[in-house]
């Protein structure tokens, strides 16, 4: 098996009643589960302050957040899979893709 980081962005936040959200967050962590239980999910991670920097360019300079909405980066988890193919098939459970958002699906490299 290999790891692959799985980034989520984007995405329509909950934003009504505190039963809507809980639901939500029942997808997510019955998606999840589902996961663990096929000894795919290596780690969960976690959700990602909208806020943030950036540091870049020779001069090393440093740019205040949040992004493009359509960039932000909500939270990571670490997976593992058999390959690519399967990784991204494993990221078509997540419940961020029923919101707009997108799962971002990286192979890790082995150093």
């Amino acid at each position: 098996m290999s790891e692959f980081l799985f980034v989520y962005r984007g995405g329509q936040r909950a934003q009504s009643s505190a039963e809507q959200m809980q639901q939500v967050m029942q997808k997510w962590v019955t998606w999840m589960q589902g996961l663990a239980e096929k000894g795919h999910l290596k780690d969960r991670g976690h959700p990602l302050e909208p806020q943030g920097k950036l540091v870049g360019g020779a001069g090393k300079n440093v740019t205040d957040g949040p992004y493009a909405e359509k960039d932000l980066v909500g939270g990571y988890s670490l997976i593992e899979a058999n390959d690519l193919t399967q990784a991204a098939e494993l990221s078509k459970g997540c419940p961020i893709l029923e919101r707009g958002g997108l799962v971002e699906v990286r192979p890790i490299m082995r150093m």
